[in-house]
Parts: structure tokens; C-alpha cells; sequence
């Protein structure tokens, strides 16, 4: 449905929105004063058809709000709505969206139900009574970067350290190779002296 479009919501779009919010039943009051959490589909007249919200918090997104005039259209606007969700998180570097939104749609864009482990990282703020969360992690949490990285660091230093016992044995290895060579050049001057002291003739030839 190439005559929809999916765009960012305005103040100018809250009469649209509040109509569209009071059929699904939401709170109006609430979400009007989120309006530019939303991202909005608008048909070929530039009226919203559709809508989904988007809450960022703690480098996680919350999906929230979605609803549609008519869900006839809902099978050709949410992937056009998704593919706006995914580009704002991975802008923003979101670690996970979540979402209570119970669509079958949201599981075949790869969001799981949440697992106990996974709970443990939902922001404090959107926890209720429910657990019933479906998650999907987009990035490698924040301590799993630092763990890497600390892994990272310790390598190299691992390496440095390893590089300047190398250099400090090639150091000492050469100077034994430069006292060998002097012993064996004494040795030669002084084996010279000898002969040349039982033989002076020899510096007379």
C-alpha cells in the first residue's frame, strides 16, 4: 500500500490521535501529553489510520498505543510502522524493545516472551502486575560491552607485558652473545701473545 506513509507525530496530529485513542480506549489524558512518542500511518487524504508508541527509557524501548481505525489495515501498516520502530532503535542504540502488545504480528518480528532472566532487565518504572512481556534484544547489553572490553584491555596489556619480556630476554641474549664474542677475541689476542712470545722469530719474518 504505497499511498500510506508512516511519519513521526505532531502536536498537529492530538485531535486525530485523541479520536483514535478514546475508540481503543486508552488513556487520553496520559498519552496526550506523549504525543511525539507516536509514529503515525496516514492514508492518501493525510488522515492517521494508525498509530504506535514508542517509549525510550534506560536505552530500552517500550512499544505501547498501537491502534488503528480500521484493523482491516492493520496487516499492511504494521510492518510499515515496525520497519519505523527498528530505524528509531537502532538510532537511539537501544539494547531491547519490549512490548505487552498481544498481536501475533509483534512474535513474527522476532519478539519473545520475556523469561525471568530477561524481567530482571526491564526498567523498574514499566514493571506492574503483569509479567506478560515479549522482548527481543537488539544489542549486547551495556555490562557485556564493558566485560568485553575490560577482556580486551587485559589482552593487550597481557600482550605488552608478554612483547617487553621477549624484547628484555632478546636484550640479555645479546649481551651474553657480545661477552661470548669478546672471551673468544681475548682469547684469540691472548693465544696470539703466547705463541708470539715463545716464537718472536715470527715478527721477524
Amino acid at each position: 500500500m504505497t499511498e500510506y506513509r508512516v511519519r513521526r507525530a505532531t502536536l498537529d496530529d492530538i485531535g486525530q490521535l485523541t479520536t483514535l485513542w478514546q475508540l481503543m480506549h486508552f488513556d487520553v489524558e496520559d498519552l496526550s501529553k506523549r504525543v511525539t512518542e507516536f509514529q503515525v500511518a496516514e492514508g492518501p487524504d493525510g488522515k492517521v489510520v494508525g498509530a504506535v508508541g514508542l517509549q525510550l527509557l534506560e536505552k530500552q524501548g517500550r512499544i505501547h498505543g498501537e491502534g488503528f481505525t480500521d484493523f482491516a489495515l492493520a496487516e499492511h501498516l504494521r510492518p510499515m510502522l515496525w520497519d519505523r520502530l527498528h530505524a528509531i532503535a537502532t538510532n537511539h542504540g537501544l539494547l531491547r524493545l519490549w512490548t505487552q502488545e498481544n498481536a501475533p504480528f509483534w512474535n513474527h518480528c522476532g519478539l519473545q516472551k520475556a523469561d525471568a532472566e530477561a524481567l530482571t532487565k526491564l526498567p523498574a518504572p514499566w514493571r506492574g502486575p503483569s509479567p506478560d512481556w515479549l522482548t527481543i534484544k537488539l544489542r549486547d547489553e551495556l555490562t557485556d560491552v564493558i566485560s568485553l572490553d575490560k577482556e580486551f584491555a587485559m589482552f593487550m596489556e597481557s600482550e605488552k607485558q608478554r612483547t617487553a619480556r621477549a624484547l628484555q630476554h632478546a636484550r640479555i641474549l645479546k649481551v651474553i652473545a657480545t661477552l661470548i664474542a669478546l672471551a673468544v677475541f681475548a682469547l684469540v689476542l691472548i693465544g696470539a701473545f703466547l705463541v708470539l712470545r715463545r716464537n718472536p722469530q715470527l715478527l721477524q719474518r
